[in-house]
């Protein structure tokens, strides 16, 4: 064959490049299929609207507790509504919530859509001070708001008048 090296020494260097280059893609392909399960993509109430990811899909979507929105059961379920001003999901959860969790402020729940657009979540984290707020959600929030400006479209709920990457509003 013309492409190989005429010399020995030269042709087993090149099995070797060529062996390791498959183990290297082996275990990188290993690794990414490894990681799979544990990546879940953050979405915005208005962008699960747009994008409409598949049920059952493990995903985080954040956004600010609808007022009037919180219901707490016996069976220790709750449910709520999660919305970016622009689009509200609902979202049921069942088990112990974050003591910081309240109607009005910043949420990041994680789980999966149902059939019938309900989202379970199996987690929910509530912003832990005064001053914090997920940049993916600030951004998610004012880009929303931004997006609400420029059509004119009405907010589903109170946005807030001023949206602050720091500091939530109560």
């Amino acid at each position: 064959m013309a492409w190989l090296p005429k010399s020995k020494k030269a042709q087993r260097r090149l099995t070797v490049v060529l062996i390791a280059g498959v183990f290297l893609a082996a275990a990188g392909g290993l690794v990414l299929y490894g990681l799979s399960g544990s990546i879940d993509m953050f979405y915005s109430t208005s962008e699960v609207a747009k994008a409409k990811p598949p049920v059952g899909r493990r995903i985080q979507l954040g956004g600010l507790v609808e007022n009037g929105s919180l219901h707490t059961y016996q069976d220790g379920t709750i449910d709520f509504v999660v919305t970016d001003g622009l689009a509200s999901t609902k979202v049921i959860y069942k088990g112990e919530i974050p003591p910081l969790f309240r109607e009005g402020q910043g949420t990041v729940v994680k789980g999966a859509f149902e059939q019938g657009g309900v989202f379970r979540a199996t987690w929910v984290l509530a912003k832990h001070d005064e001053n914090y707020m997920p940049r993916e959600l600030s951004k998610a929030l004012q880009d929303a708001k931004d997006a609400g400006e420029r059509t004119g479209a009405p907010p589903t709920t109170e946005a807030p008048a001023k949206l602050n990457p720091f500091k939530v509003p109560s």
